[in-house]
């Protein structure tokens, strides 16, 4: 017992050191410039993509940004057009491969090589295993593995012959430990990881530096357009809340900055959120106990519904008395500025 308690304060200590080198890290800029650089960003019309997108329009780079709804991504450009932005929007669906070597080769013709590559779109489906379906787990492999490999595939041969160019892939801290109630999305962001992992190792050779990105929670405003299962509405409170608690989720126009500062310097991997660095730092020391402590969390959330479980709904057809509250209210102000409604 000793030991084991020995070996957790010995855990905890080297977790808090690797948290202070991550954030002395994250808060160095680099030199990398995007002023005039061509910018693609999947999923860019909502959320962390819109964030992203004004924050490269904001320093002059020229951006393209592509998702399904037509209508959503007029608001977006209406929105990056008061910055004095000419955006090229694009209505694809990823995961479709034909589609997006089309927006590739479409945004080469209209504004030049693609430069950065932003690997954003996602989707959230929240529940318990007992209402997974192999449809759920189809549906995040195409949007957070397939389509990402189809887009990068598509940039790869003309950065190869500049010999530079830069992909960020946003993955999530669920796709480093498995998250109970999310287990579709984690299996997805756990094969993006591997995948980006995987191709920055053969590709900086070529000067291209692929970013892997893990965030935790962040204040954009996702949760009314997650899917749900099982008790739908408890679900979606405790994912609501959780995502607009100051402690627990971060701010994400923070998060935007910190992902361009890593894109900039070129970085491996960097992991968003106090929270987050300290959920993988213990996992990646003991793994063992992460699990075992996870399986605890996983009794406080809703158990499994009956056969209307099974049915899909959207965070907006879920709300309750406390999805309304005062506990909400960050995560229904990012709803209004990131697109959401």
């Amino acid at each position: 017992m000793k030991q084991h308690t020995r070996n957790s304060w010995l855990a905890a200590i080297g977790a808090g050191a690797l948290l202070a080198a991550a954030t002395l890290w994250s808060n160095r800029r680099g030199s990398y410039n995007l002023r005039g650089r061509v910018v693609l960003i999947t999923g860019g019309s909502r959320g962390l993509g819109l964030i992203l997108a004004r924050q490269a329009v904001a320093e002059g780079a020229k951006v393209a940004i592509c998702a399904r709804d037509a209508d959503e991504l007029e608001r977006a450009r209406q929105d990056l057009a008061r910055e004095g932005a000419a955006v090229m929007t694009l209505v694809r669906d990823l995961t479709n491969a034909t589609e997006v070597r089309t927006l590739v080769t479409e945004v080469q013709q209209q504004l030049g090589p693609v430069d950065v590559l932003i690997n954003n779109a996602g989707i959230i489906s929240v529940g318990a295993l007992d209402h997974m379906e192999v449809r759920d787990y189809e549906d995040s492999l195409k949007v957070h593995f397939w389509a990402p490999l189809h887009a990068m595939q598509a940039v790869l041969p003309d950065m190869r012959r500049r010999g530079e160019g830069r992909i960020v892939n946003i993955a999530s801290v669920g796709g480093k430990v498995a998250v109970p109630h999310l287990v579709p999305y984690s299996a997805g962001k756990f094969a993006l990881v591997g995948l980006s992992e995987g191709f920055r190792a053969e590709l900086l050779q070529y000067g291209i530096q692929v970013t892997t990105v893990c965030p935790g929670l962040m204040r954009t405003g996702s949760p009314r357009n997650a899917t749900l299962k099982g008790q739908h509405e408890k679900e979606y409170a405790w994912f609501s809340i959780a995502d607009s608690l100051p402690a627990i989720s971060m701010d994400a126009e923070r998060a935007g900055c910190e992902i361009w500062n890593a894109c900039r310097r070129g970085d491996a991997e960097v992991i968003l959120g106090l929270p987050a660095k300290l959920l993988a730092a213990f996992h990646g020391l003991l793994p063992g106990t992460t699990a075992d402590l996870l399986s605890w969390a996983n009794r406080s959330l809703p158990g499994p519904a009956d056969v209307v479980g099974n049915e899909k709904r959207f965070g907006y057809e879920a709300e309750s008395d406390a999805t309304r509250s005062w506990l909400t209210t960050l995560t229904r102000k990012a709803e209004v500025e990131n697109n959401q409604l």
